[in-house]
């Protein structure tokens, strides 16, 4: 009897909980924060050819639904917002993006440390102080006095939270 019960209360449990499939709605595509650094942190990145490249590479994804928005490449990392389109994988697109920069990077591999960091963002308030954190990160850095003046930054495509 007490199997037959739990049998039932086990039938009502969801499988996902129901406050997931809310947020993923609402969010849908979402809209990322991504890190990723070089290998060993080596300053492979802000250059010319790089940049270049970064967003040659962001303006052609835009045709596939895929969309870069702000970003800031540092001397050995890069930060960015992206969404894409529903059947997005943000893991294979990083990757993609990972190897074509290396074709702009001439140093021997290997360019990138493994993995990269992500956050998904919720709202624009969460945006705000991402895009705050990133722009200011050559500052902190002490690469330039003011955040304007570094030249490796930019938004292909204005992205909304």
């Amino acid at each position: 009897m007490l199997a037959a019960a739990n049998a039932v209360i086990i039938d009502r449990v969801p499988n996902r909980p129901p406050r997931l499939e809310r947020v993923f709605q609402r969010y849908d595509p979402p809209l990322y924060f991504v890190t990723f650094n070089t290998h060993r942190r080596r300053r492979l990145l802000a250059n010319e050819g790089v940049h270049e490249r970064f967003v040659a590479f962001g303006k052609a994804g835009l045709a596939r639904g895929m969309a870069i928005g702000r970003y800031v490449i540092m001397p050995d990392h890069i930060h960015l917002f992206v969404r894409g389109s529903l059947d997005f994988v943000l893991v294979q697109w990083v990757r993609i993006l990972k190897r074509s920069l290396s074709g702009a990077i001439h140093e021997a591999a290997p360019h990138w440390q493994p993995g990269f960091f992500y956050h998904l963002i919720r709202h624009s308030e969460s945006y705000v102080e991402k895009w705050e954190y990133v722009r200011l990160n050559p500052v902190r850095a002490g690469l330039v006095k003011n955040c304007q003046e570094w030249p490796w930054q930019g938004e292909i495509e204005r992205l909304e939270a």
